[in-house]
């Protein structure tokens, strides 16, 4: 198990963690340190509890976000997709027999 410290809003925090895991570890709390360092612009004086509270809901905010526009994007997909493509192939298996007759048909009559 390794050890690392992570700085967020000033304080250092002790943490164990999984063998390699230091440095993903270290990227998460940057981005909490942005959001804290955020709160503490747009609202001078909170607490350490505030700051991280407020650091929390942006991230938190942002997760929503991206969860919302996922789901947008997932609403935009066809849900039938495989049905679609077999209507389509069969579309085009008629319109192959059919040119296949009209040229046998043209064949025949040569």
């Amino acid at each position: 198990m390794a050890e690392t410290e992570l700085q967020i809003a000033g304080r250092h925090y002790p943490i164990r963690c999984r063998d390699g895991e230091e440095m993903h570890l270290a990227q998460l709390a940057a981005m909490i340190e942005q959001k804290a360092r955020r709160a503490q612009q747009a609202t001078p004086g909170l607490t350490e509890v505030r700051t991280l509270l407020f650091a929390a809901l942006f991230l938190a905010d942002e997760l929503n976000d991206l969860r919302r526009e996922t789901a947008g994007r997932q609403a935009q997909l066809p849900l039938d997709g495989d049905e679609d493509d077999a209507r389509a192939i069969e579309a085009l298996a008629d319109r192959i027999e059919k040119l296949r007759e009209r040229l046998a048909d043209g064949v025949a009559d040569a």
